[in-house]
């Protein structure tokens, strides 16, 4: 959506929130924020313009946004969501013990979007 990686979900996620049905899903998680600060935008009004506009709206919104950025941006950002791993002992341990609880022979999943895919079983079979 709009050339982000993870904005659709994201977008979800805000929708969900609004409507209080996020359940176990967290909004605004740490590749939201990247993609939160490359709109210059707050979660709390980003989820606000969700409700108010539905998909769509947002793609449009986010285009019209982003329309100065460069290429090479996008590809940082993009980049950065790809390879955004745990950064601490505590999120290292939060992130094995997910991963295990899936798949404990994943152990080649490193990263928080190679975790959606093995969750959302996206991944194929190792």
């Amino acid at each position: 959506m709009a050339g982000l990686l993870h904005l659709a979900r994201m977008t979800d996620k805000a929708q969900a929130l609004k409507k209080n049905q996020i359940a176990d899903y967290d909004y605004p998680c740490q590749l939201d924020k990247i993609i939160l600060n490359f709109l210059r935008i707050d979660p709390d009004e980003f989820a606000n313009k969700v409700l108010e506009g539905g998909d769509q709206a947002i793609c449009t919104w986010a285009e019209e946004t982003l329309k100065d950025k460069k290429a090479a941006e996008f590809e940082f950002i993009n980049d950065q969501i790809l390879k955004r791993r745990p950064d601490s002992d505590d999120r290292i341990k939060y992130f094995n013990e997910i991963r295990d609880r899936i798949d404990p022979t994943r152990t080649d999943v490193d990263s928080w979007v190679d975790l959606l895919d093995l969750e959302e079983g996206r991944l194929p079979p190792k």
